[in-house]
């Protein structure tokens, strides 16, 4: 098992991946940030949903969360003590925008401009993302990502964040995860904004397809310098068994999971012919739209976490394929219940590789979350390390290989909430005392960065 592996037996070191290698941590505003209602910040769908009874573990919240609102110039800080020079973060629509089409909210611009001022003050690159789930209220209340006007809606807000921060910000990335926020958001109702079914996701799909090309050229038009991705969650798929039906399930799986997204992105259209639920999408496909879903994006980020193994089953609608738990194969597992498996991550760089309109893949996110505990001022977390060292094993292979991976970003810097598991999953290689709001670098992050230093 990988994790058997000490800390001396990893040889590699940042500088083996080249010059040019991008490395940093990833976070997202709405999961740290806190101050939901400071200088006029509108609700957003997450702030909604976590009020419901039952939508988030032990009823928590992120009216606070890190207070990273107040406290960024000292978490930046100790981002930089920690050698890491990328910052993948991204802008909360509603902290811009209250209602989601106007009016401004100045305040709100003015933070992201402090924050990203600081970055490059102190030598941090900031890595936008335009998009990471937190949809204003408002927006939704007119029926959100099901609603085709949110195309106009996010072409507008996409437009003022690159007027605005353009002039600072050199690598953008449209949407964070599409096929989750709209299939847990829209699908399976177990994410904000709580909708379910298949009239709220199939169109909910087709306006995220043409939003994050939308998005993307808004972006282009104001800011022609910089370099535009978006990110997508990935899985490597296999079958439980090889036979006929575990294998085309793994074939389903895979084409929802893994390419929804990105072959509409490519020019090439939805992937109908081994999906076949996708032809349900044609009512909301309107003349032209498939064409102005293509765009010719830099780079695409990835994000993988684990591999899922699946075998087939006709209880599940329309997928006829159904997830078999780390937990029940009783294999090496996260606190998430994820499998360990370092080699999916080079499986998912190859497959994208393969796509000849992708240039370039980033590593947007990739980490774990495990048992963390802050005993006399130390968190000791050796699984952690072992697990991001084992992955970047097979990153490196893949750079050796001749794929065009070009990054890599740890989710995430420090321990946040997490969507509906709330603060149950620790992901940080920072953690948080979250009543004190005290940071201790945890052992992963002082590995992280004496590996970015270049020493053991």
């Amino acid at each position: 098992m990988a994790s058997r592996r000490t800390d001396s037996d990893f040889h590699l070191k940042a500088s083996d991946f080249g010059e040019d290698f991008a490395w940093g941590v990833a976070s997202s505003a709405y999961q740290v940030e806190g101050g939901y209602q400071l200088h006029g910040k509108g609700p957003s769908i997450w702030d909604t949903f976590s009020t419901n009874r039952g939508t988030i573990f032990q009823g928590h919240h992120a009216q606070i969360s890190c207070d990273f609102y107040h406290l960024y110039k000292e978490d930046l800080e100790l981002m930089k003590s920690m050698n890491i020079k990328h910052f993948r973060y991204s802008v909360s629509w509603s902290r811009i925008c209250p209602d989601g089409t106007g009016p401004i909210s100045e305040k709100g611009l003015d933070y992201y401009d402090r924050l990203f001022d600081t970055c490059l003050e102190k030598g941090i690159t900031p890595w936008v993302t335009l998009y990471h789930w937190d949809l204003p209220q408002a927006l939704q209340d007119k029926g959100g990502w099901a609603n085709r006007d949110i195309i106009n809606w996010f072409r507008d807000y996409a437009t003022l964040c690159a007027q605005r921060f353009g002039d600072r910000i050199a690598k953008w990335m449209i949407l964070n995860e599409p096929m989750v926020f709209t299939g847990a958001g829209y699908f399976l109702g177990v994410h904000a904004p709580g909708e379910k079914g298949l009239k709220n996701f199939l169109p909910a799909v087709h306006h995220a397809v043409l939003c994050q090309a939308a998005g993307a050229r808004a972006v282009r038009s104001e800011c022609s310098d910089s370099e535009i991705g978006t990110t997508y969650s990935c899985s490597y798929i296999t079958p439980l068994h090889n036979n006929r039906r575990d294998l085309e399930a793994a074939t389903r799986a895979d084409t929802l999971i893994n390419r929804l997204f990105l072959e509409p992105a490519l020019g090439l259209g939805y992937p109908q012919e081994t999906l076949g639920v996708l032809k349900k999408l044609e009512p909301y496909i309107r003349a032209g739209d498939l064409e102005k879903a293509r765009f010719d994006f830099d780079f695409i980020g990835l994000q993988n976490y684990t591999r899922e193994v699946v075998t087939h089953s006709y209880l599940v609608p329309y997928l006829r394929a159904r997830i078999i738990r780390a937990s029940k194969r009783k294999v090496p597992s996260t606190l998430m219940d994820w499998e360990v498996y370092p080699r999916g991550i080079f499986e998912m760089i190859r497959k994208f590789s393969a796509y000849s309109g992708v240039k370039k893949i980033v590593i947007s996110e990739n980490g774990a979350a495990f048992e963390d505990r802050l005993r006399f001022g130390r968190v000791h977390d050796p699984k952690r390390v072992s697990y991001i060292q084992e992955y970047l094993r097979e990153v490196y292979r893949a750079k050796r290989g001749n794929f065009p991976v070009a990054g890599y970003f740890v989710w995430t810097f420090t321990d946040n909430f997490e969507w509906a598991e709330g603060y149950y999953p620790r992901f940080g290689l920072v953690y948080i005392d979250f009543p004190s709001q005290q940071r201790v670098v945890k052992t992963s992050g002082q590995w992280y960065a004496r590996f970015l230093n270049g020493t053991k």
